[in-house]
């Protein structure tokens, strides 16, 4: 099997055991949680996206990884990463912690999915190799994060139109 098909499988199989265990384990609590207590959960796991950044590091990934990907990857995670940690030091003033919640999200999102462009634009899994020790980033980490973000954009909708917290 090719390097590529492997990424390609990797990136695949990466959603369907987090998808298990958000829907087995962290769902159920979520869904039961207080709204700001949810979206500071969601925004805990999103403070650690500065290590992004690793992208940038000659050596960990590869000198023939595409140039147009890495950059930004590191700095849209960076940028999400640093976002969530802002609306966490906010939590106790709702006025703040509300737009830095919908901004780290919308921000995370766009990331992740100009990053799955910018891979098929670029033949990402053409280069699999050229990851380097970053290959488990978007094969074990940004399935959570996706549907994590997922998972934030229903509590805030479902908060907007007011329905109860353990609906």
């Amino acid at each position: 099997m090719s390097p590529a098909t492997i990424l390609n499988i990797h990136l695949g199989l990466g959603y369907v055991p987090w998808l298990l265990c958000f829907v087995a384990y962290i769902w159920p609590k979520l869904k039961t949680l207080e709204p700001i207590e949810a979206q500071r959960a969601i925004a805990t796991l999103h403070s650690f996206r500065f290590f992004g950044l690793v992208f940038l590091i000659p050596g960990v990934v590869g000198p023939d990884l595409p140039a147009g990907f890495a950059p930004f990857a590191a700095y849209g995670d960076f940028a999400t990463g640093l976002l969530a940690m802002l609306a966490l030091l906010a939590v106790a003033r709702p006025a703040i912690f509300w737009p830095l919640v919908v901004a780290f999200n919308v921000v995370g999102v766009v990331d992740l999915v100009g990053d799955y462009y910018h891979g098929v634009m670029l033949d990402l899994p053409g280069h699999a190799g050229q990851l380097g020790a970053t290959y488990a980033i978007p094969v074990l980490y940004v399935p959570l994060l996706m549907i994590t973000h997922v998972a934030a954009f229903y509590l805030l909708a479902r908060r907007r139109l007011g329905e109860p917290a353990t609906a």
